[in-house]
């Protein structure tokens, strides 16, 4: 069955591409490319022309999620799909694995590439990234997607933190990293499989072998970890910023069968033009689960 949804996905893909290609396949060719901000090397995938618009990754995941639909929003878009600071070819920072600095340096990142202004997407702890980004930097923010997770901070939080089948937002330290090393796939099989509405309509496994690899490398599962370890402070945060409404359009984006409907209601709370899509028959994966849905649900916004 995950063949079959691969083969679905990869049709929708190969749509998106010809339709890019159509209209100029010179502008919707992936870069790779580095810039170093704060004192951190950053890796970016970036490709197209226009209105910018920035794409952040979440946990289990790194800037790759976002390759099948790059080159369609580059045919509109100039886009920069980061892998977080810590995360994937991202550099280790000594200090500030949290929402709000991690945000503060992808503007960073946006601003040493001329970026004046842009649309920011997240998913996952990306989601908290990208709220971060609007939030301090809202006339830098043209418009925000937030997709499948939450807000620490922000109304009915702390149910979704304390729900027992997301225990791993509290398992992190030296136990836990000496029981995950060298067992990585085996760990994050939990999530690609069970937070899935269907997981043989999940991640693929070029990218379950991708990301494995990715977070399997010295260092890299505990960077992860220090974006859950920061929920308290992003709680705080998070509290503190919610009082200002954001303004720009927001749109929240969640998986029926995972957090659409806390998502839509914490958007409302903390923006005054929100917009909600619930995904039907869909899980925290929201992307590879329904990837033609969410698509369009994106390309509508933007």
């Amino acid at each position: 069955m995950r063949v079959k949804n691969r083969l679905r996905f990869a049709v929708y893909a190969f749509a998106l591409l010809l339709s890019a290609s159509l209209n100029g396949a010179n502008e919707t060719a992936i870069a790779s490319r580095t810039a170093t901000v704060d004192g951190v090397k950053l890796y970016y995938l970036t490709a197209g022309r226009g209105p910018t618009v920035i794409l952040l990754h979440g946990y289990t995941q790194t800037s790759r999620m976002w390759k099948a639909i790059i080159p369609f929003l580059a045919n509109k878009f100039t886009v920069i799909a980061p892998d977080l600071p810590g995360i994937g070819e991202s550099e280790i920072p000594a200090s500030g694995l949290d929402m709000k600095t991690s945000a503060i340096r992808i503007h960073a990142l946006a601003k040493s590439l001329g970026v004046e202004k842009a649309s920011v997407v997240g998913h996952d702890i990306g989601l908290m990234v990208a709220y971060a980004y609007a939030a301090q930097f809202p006339a830098e923010t043209e418009k925000l997607v937030l997709m499948d997770a939450f807000l620490p901070g922000v109304t009915d939080w702390e149910a979704v933190y304390n729900n027992p089948r997301i225990w791993h937002f509290r398992f992190n330290g030296p136990t836990p990293e000496a029981l995950v090393r060298g067992r990585e796939r085996i760990y994050f099989e939990h999530f690609w499989n069970d937070f899935a509405a269907d997981k043989n309509r999940s991640l693929s496994e070029a990218d379950r072998a991708g990301y494995t690899a990715a977070y399997s490398r010295p260092g890299r599962m505990r960077a992860g970890w220090a974006y859950f370890v920061s929920f308290m402070q992003a709680a705080k945060d998070f509290e503190q910023l919610s009082r200002t409404k954001l303004t720009m359009p927001v749109l929240a984006i969640g998986g029926e069968k995972a957090n659409g409907d806390v998502l839509g209601q914490q958007a409302h709370a903390v923006a005054s033009d929100a917009k909600v899509v619930i995904l039907k028959n869909t899980g925290h994966w929201v992307l590879e689960e329904n990837p033609k849905e969410t698509t369009d649900a994106l390309m509508n916004f933007l």
